[in-house]
């Protein structure tokens, strides 16, 4: 059963001018890393990590606030490059109550110029 669908479109200037410390405050160190190993498309990597953390707050139903930090959702990728997320803290917590211990969380990215987007499914 599907609990909630997010997606979210991000244009990937937006994290031109960010500094080191904005960026180390929102994203993870290895999304970081990950983002700095392709430093042409740098920003692009981030604003899609932006998009997927979006996507999967607006299908949980809930923002970013007291009980969830950026920190909470990650973006990690397998050996063959898809996509998932890392769900921790208040994220974790608000995902179990809305669809149970055993949830799936479904994650699309894709770009192209330059925005970003991502859709996530969360299913029950």
């Amino acid at each position: 059963m599907i609990v909630g669908i997010g997606l979210d479109l991000v244009d990937c200037g937006r994290f031109l001018d960010w500094s080191p410390f904005k960026k180390s405050r929102i994203f993870t160190k290895k999304e970081l890393e990950f983002a700095e190993n392709d430093s042409a498309n740098s920003e692009k990597h981030l604003a899609n990590f932006w998009a997927a953390r979006e996507a999967f707050l607006k299908a949980l139903g809930t923002g970013f606030g007291d009980s969830i930090n950026f920190s909470d959702v990650s973006v990690t990728h397998d050996d063959a490059g898809k996509p998932d997320l890392i769900i921790a803290g208040g994220a974790k917590a608000a995902m179990k109550t809305a669809a149970g211990p055993d949830a799936k969380i479904h994650v699309s990215i894709s770009d192209q110029g330059d925005y970003c987007a991502a859709m996530v499914i969360i299913e029950k």
